[in-house]
């Protein structure tokens, strides 16, 4: 004979698995909700930082159709054109020449290093790295030069290759010679006609 309690404890497991069973399937719902929330949080923030660099890719674009540098000049050269035109009007040079210059040296490449210790857009010859061990009569030729990681900065590079022109320009009354001065040694013009010829063909 089968014992009463039995159906009692049976009747009871079996609520109790009955109770489980519903609270775990009444909790999937909302874990997919928190799990949606989450995706939709994760992807808003993905659309936020896209809006966020296609708000500031626009900015720069207005900016640089703003800027009077010939429209012939690579987007590696348009992408300076602010501060080319900012330190062309500082120091009285046609920004096209610069342009041309950056255009030579470095493509537009503001982390552009030469093998010869040349630096950034402009390749400037800093006072440290590969250029340190130049050596001229007085001591370590470029001294009072800016380190690297200044010239690594493309707006100071810019200002100080635009000053240095403007200074050899000054001490030679032509830009043919100026620019035999700021390029390289013993090739006599034909840097500073290549400069002059990038200049006079990006119109």
């Amino acid at each position: 004979m089968i014992h009463p309690n039995r159906f009692i404890i049976l009747a009871i497991l079996s609520g109790v698995a009955f109770i489980i069973l519903s609270a775990a399937l009444l909790s999937k719902p909302f874990e997919s909700v928190a799990a949606s929330a989450d995706t939709n949080a994760s992807t808003e923030s993905i659309f936020e930082v896209a809006d966020l660099n296609e708000s500031e890719s626009n900015q720069t674009k207005v900016e640089n159709q703003n800027c009077i540098l010939p429209s012939s000049y690579p987007d590696s050269i348009q992408q300076w054109c602010q501060i080319i035109e900012e330190f062309s009007l500082k120091y009285e040079i046609d920004m096209n020449l610069i342009a041309a210059v950056v255009l030579q040296e470095s493509g537009g490449q503001s982390d552009a290093y030469s093998a010869s210790g040349a630096v950034g857009l402009m390749q400037i010859m800093p006072k440290d790295g590969i250029a340190e061990n130049f050596q001229c009569i007085n001591g370590p030729c470029f001294q009072n030069r800016p380190s690297m990681d200044e010239l690594y900065n493309p707006e100071f590079n810019i200002e100080y290759g635009s000053k240095m022109l403007s200074n050899l320009y000054k001490n030679h009354g032509n830009w043919r010679d100026a620019l035999k001065s700021y390029g390289p040694m013993d090739v006599g013009y034909y840097y500073a006609d290549i400069i002059l010829e990038i200049q006079n063909n990006y119109q």
